[in-house]
């Protein structure tokens, strides 16, 4: 490894430094109790990464309310009664010379499995979404200010619990894009219409966050760059452009966000996030767990159990995700960093060492954030530091981890990958298994 090699060189936020450029971005599985109470087997699951040589770690979705959320057994951090757990974590994180970043998160009404306490998620509008029908109920006034404290305390607790900082999740469908994209906020009080008033909530957010957290704590938003709205139905609005979100991040910066981590589309999963295949095999198996969340879920059941149907669906996923794999976000990067002066981190299906440094030697990035490539290699950091350009067994981008993740634990689901079905059952496991931290 060159001692100048840009991914192991340290980068300096305003309130944070990690020790490279590699950042595990937000995954997890249903590893946590149905209250929202987090298990040691979420810890195994983060520390494993931090293990690997990642320089910091965003953390799963964590609603900051139940009512949040978009599955059960996610771990909350809803109340202080969460802060012991949280501190715990990222004691075990720190321990490996990583940084332990809470993504503090609200679903709107993009919730896949909602849980028994409330029937419809609260959003900027009431329509429910086109492609599940997941329900929801337009938020008043008061439903707004309640959660932007909602968020502002989750920052404080993660600060009380000792973490690194937080992430805004206002990517990727959740309810920051609710009232963010044009496709989605018919709102007509002052939280709708032209792009001003649909930060006006996320900013509000911001600004609640300092004032609970100060000005000495890391916070950084992600932010769907390009939503592509109507990518699996045709008909709806195409959404925010580029340019909306190059104007959003200014704003960002202007109210005191220390970076801006950059995804793609307007709900999840969507071609463009994560990139690859959409295994339909495994969707047939996994989606039955979806059925009573929407009301197009049936429909959408019974559309990936037909061969025709089904392959309909497969094509417009392909058609719309490119063949474009690696670095799929990274022109919207690059058009974001050049508009602000606070790091911007890319996901977007990272894996090749070379192509990294590119990224990060041509300024189009400052650091890259994995996720599918790290379930299938968490030592890859390691990898790249023993000078391996990718990894022996890279990662296939066929989406399996994500379409079993509603049912089944969290993995690499990939047989290809492994000398056998059990090897790779046992790696899915060993999860529950391992408390060394």
């Amino acid at each position: 490894m060159p001692a100048a090699d840009p991914i192991f060189q340290p980068l300096a936020f305003r309130n944070l430094t990690i020790k490279n450029r590699i950042l595990r971005s937000n995954v997890s599985g249903r590893f946590d109790n149905y209250d929202g109470s987090g298990t040691q087997t979420r810890i195994n699951w983060e520390t494993k990464f931090a293990r690997g040589g990642a320089g910091a770690i965003v953390s799963s979705f964590v609603p900051v309310t139940i009512r949040g959320r978009i599955v059960p057994n996610y771990a909350t951090i809803d109340r202080d009664e969460r802060i012991p757990f949280w501190k715990k974590l990222g004691e075990a994180v720190h321990r490996h010379d990583c940084k332990f970043i809470l993504q503090l998160s609200h679903g709107g009404r993009q919730r896949d499995i909602p849980g028994i306490e409330f029937d419809k998620g609260l959003s900027a509008t009431d329509k429910p979404d086109p492609l599940h029908g997941f329900e929801c109920e337009k938020m008043s006034t008061k439903q707004i200010k309640e959660t932007v404290d909602a968020f502002a305390q989750g920052a404080r607790r993660a600060r009380e619990a000792g973490l690194d900082g937080v992430e805004l999740h206002s990517a990727n469908g959740y309810l920051f894009t609710q009232f963010l994209s044009s496709a989605i906020n018919d709102r007509t009080d002052s939280y709708g219409g032209k792009l001003k008033n649909r930060a006006k909530f996320l900013l509000e957010v911001v600004a609640a966050i300092r004032a609970a957290v100060g000005s000495d704590f890391h916070l950084q938003a992600k932010i769907s760059a390009t939503e592509m709205a109507n990518a699996m139905v045709p008909g709806e609005p195409r959404g925010n452009t580029i340019e909306d979100s190059v104007q959003v991040c200014k704003w960002l910066e202007e109210a005191g966000v220390d970076a801006i981590h950059v995804s793609a589309g307007a709900f999840f999963p969507h071609p463009r996030n994560p990139v690859g295949d959409l295994p339909i095999e495994e969707l047939r198996k996994t989606y039955d767990s979806l059925i009573a969340s929407g009301t197009k879920t049936l429909r959408n059941y019974i559309f990936f159990k037909g061969s025709l149907t089904s392959a309909f669906f497969v094509r417009r996923w392909r058609k719309e995700a490119g063949k474009v794999f690696e670095g799929v976000n990274l022109a919207d990067a690059h058009a974001i960093k050049q508009a602000v002066s606070i790091p911007v981190i890319c996901t977007g299906g990272f894996q090749t060492a070379s192509f990294i440094r590119d990224a990060l030697n041509n300024s189009h990035c400052d650091a890259v954030s994995i996720a599918r490539s790290l379930i299938a290699n968490p030592d890859l950091p390691l990898q790249f530091a023993a000078g391996a350009d990718r990894p022996a067994k890279p990662c296939t981008y066929c989406n399996k981890c994500l379409v079993n993740a509603p049912e089944n634990p969290l993995g690499c689901y990939e047989e290809s990958r492994f000398a056998s079905r059990d090897a790779m059952v046992a790696e899915i496991m060993s999860v529950f298994a391992d408390a060394n931290g």
